[in-house]
């Protein structure tokens, strides 16, 4: 039975804090409940594996917004409270604790943790106590204190999360070796060309990078690993290690609702799910890239913001649909890493300014159309492509002016008329 209770959302992380600032601002006027299983007022988790890390930012930095904000909202905010089930049928949700909360409209905005790490060596049942992995505030701590000059880190997998840990331990004074089990760095979601410049960029500053490094078990003393053995026969010796092998995104309760599968909570691009008075937004849900005809789950601080507003904007009666490009970024070191598009299917990669002055773009062309760019301390040149990929054309490019810097990058992203 559907009720005025009002909106409740779950997950208060960057978009369920922007759903319920976005629901009051486009109009919402019933109740706001924001519900977070993290004891702290929502933050950025970006700067955990960055200046949090390392210690150029305080906790207090990381703050999406004071208190204040949310109250001056009327945004009702709890804190420690973990989702157990959701009751489509009569309209509420059941907490952990047993308490029972009504809804009229639900946002899903759960987000993720990180994917644990078994390996044949480790008591499945009594994780090692060296073996960290980074997800939130508590995670970054635990890190921050196991990290000193001269700590043996060893990082499982060569994504961002893993590779950016490593450039802040190394800002520490760790002793960093990285081991990734494809045959570059960044496999998943970079070309050749950013793999090689980022494997030499941590080689240059002291990292240990090992792709194509199979782990055949690792060794355990007093539940603390000791060592990581690899297939090859090497041996990795071990302070701490982190795995940075992805995440798992937070489904259990929608799946039991039938609302999600693992891959994610399936939505549009309004942020709606399966039953008209429940949305979703975030790392939890699995879309449609409408400019790439793809469905996956985007893992991406501005996606989640996209999806909010426009989950908003569905409670409140109105279609705004996320059409945004997607676009990542990742600093390391003295490197700021922006990525826009897909590179998916590219057959074609060129490259625009000078790898060995730490500043170029590549860009990712299907004969001559641009899928996808990725900038290295060009965020000029960024938001020019970002720009241009987001528009309702296509961009078609010449790739020999496009890789000649006497040529205007505006000129050759105009849209060919």
């Amino acid at each position: 039975m559907q009720n005025n209770s009002g909106l409740v959302i779950v997950g208060a992380g960057q978009a369920g804090s922007e759903l319920a600032l976005a629901a009051r601002q486009q109009g919402w006027t019933h109740p706001i409940l924001l519900l977070g299983d993290e004891p702290d007022l929502p933050y950025q988790r970006p700067p955990l594996s960055k200046t949090y890390l390392c210690g150029k930012s305080d906790f207090a930095s990381l703050a999406l917004r004071q208190a204040a904000a949310y109250e001056a909202a009327c945004v009702s905010l709890r804190l420690g409270a973990r989702l157990k089930s959701i009751h489509r049928q009569n309209h509420t949700i059941e907490l952990e604790d047993g308490e029972h909360i009504p809804y009229s409209k639900l946002a899903l905005c759960t987000g993720g943790r990180a994917r644990p790490w078994i390996c044949e060596g480790m008591n499945p049942l009594l994780p090692p106590t060296n073996l960290l992995t980074l997800r939130t505030r508590a995670d970054a701590d635990a890190m921050r204190a196991a990290l000193r000059a001269g700590t043996r880190l060893v990082v499982v997998g060569g994504g961002y999360v893993g590779l950016e840990v490593a450039a802040s331990a190394r800002t520490l004074g760790v002793h960093v070796t990285v081991l990734e089990a494809q045959p570059r760095v960044l496999a998943r979601v970079a070309g050749q060309p950013l793999s090689d410049f980022i494997t030499n960029a941590h080689r240059a500053a002291g990292v240990d990078v090992k792709t194509g490094a199979e782990i055949h078990r690792v060794v355990c003393e007093n539940n603390s690993i000791v060592r990581v053995e690899l297939v090859d026969g090497n041996a990795v010796p071990a302070d701490v290690v982190v795995a940075g092998i992805g995440m798992l995104p937070n489904t259990e309760a929608a799946i039991a609702a039938g609302l999600a599968t693992n891959e994610g909570i399936p939505v549009d691009e309004l942020s709606a799910t399966a039953d008209p008075d429940i949305v979703a937004a975030g790392d939890c849900t699995f879309q449609h890239i409408a400019l790439y005809d793809q469905h996956m789950r985007l893992e991406s601080v501005p996606n989640a913001l996209e999806q909010a507003r426009s989950a908003a904007a569905w409670i409140c009666g109105q279609a705004k649909p996320n059409q945004a490009v997607p676009w990542f970024w990742s600093d390391q070191y003295d490197l700021k890493l922006q990525l826009v598009g897909l590179s998916q299917g590219h057959d074609r990669c060129v490259v625009r300014g000078q790898p060995e002055q730490r500043s170029f773009c590549l860009f990712y062309l299907r004969g001559n159309r641009i899928l996808a760019a990725d900038a290295v301390n060009r965020p000029a040149d960024f938001m020019q492509v970002r720009r241009a990929l987001g528009s309702p054309h296509a961009i078609h490019v010449d790739p020999e002016a496009l890789a000649d810097e006497s040529v205007p990058l505006k000129v050759t992203l105009a849209p060919q008329v």
